[in-house]
């Protein structure tokens, strides 16, 4: 692919697929329209970097689709004062847009080698405000603690309080959550010490993020 057809794909990814979902936010897309996609994208599946769908990734994990993405980041409205946690770095796309908007990223991946790709896709693209650490993300990082954001970069069926702990006070934390058929893309705050807010932005699935606790199909 030529880099004028390159440009056009990039163009046709943002006009048809991610304006449409909703994403009007002009900061959101000037990021989307700067940062390279297919520069995060394995060599395999270049000829995908800009197809609405999930790209896959070594250790059976996944890009999301670009649209999800984007609506993911208009959501979490970071500030240049921010500091975010990621929870699941995958390619390093979206740790990539992040890093763009906020003073400062810290993003956990469980998987040794995607970390070292995504860390390597980071530095190619001149990232310098992203730490990519070999976490469980499901065990949060109490030491980097407290976060103005956190984003998941995969779903969860509820989120645990102990991520939830790790807000700051008008803190929020952006994610996919639920069961399927339908998931919900929530926006969780923390309004004080003890109280969370959430609200229901939209609807979609996407893969689980590992080791969170799945709820018991039981009620009592």
């Amino acid at each position: 692919m030529n880099l004028q057809n390159v440009e056009q794909a990039r163009y046709y990814m943002i006009e048809q697929q991610i304006r449409p979902w909703d994403v009007s936010d002009a900061a959101v897309l000037d990021l989307l329209a700067s940062v390279k996609r297919e520069d995060f994208v394995p060599l395999a599946q270049k000829s995908l970097a800009f197809v609405d769908m999930a790209i896959p990734l070594p250790a059976g994990q996944s890009m999301l689709p670009p649209r999800v993405e984007a609506r993911l980041l208009q959501d979490a409205a970071v500030k240049p004062t921010d500091k975010v946690l990621e929870i699941g770095t995958g390619s390093g796309y979206m740790t990539a847009l992040l890093a763009h908007q906020a003073q400062r990223v810290v993003s956990l991946e469980i998987n040794p080698e995607i970390a070292d790709l995504a860390r390597a896709n980071l530095q190619r693209a001149g990232i310098h405000n992203a730490d990519v650490l070999v976490v469980d993300g499901a065990k949060g990082t109490p030491a980097d603690a407290p976060f103005d954001v956190i984003v998941l970069g995969g779903s969860v069926a509820e989120v645990p309080q102990s991520l939830l702990n790790l807000l700051k006070i008008g803190g929020r934390l952006v994610g996919i959550i639920g069961e399927e058929p339908i998931m919900h893309a929530q926006v969780i705050t923390r309004s004080s010490e003890t109280n969370f807010t959430s609200v229901e932005k939209w609807d979609d699935n996407a893969p689980r993020l590992l080791n969170f606790q799945q709820p018991s199909a039981f009620k009592f």
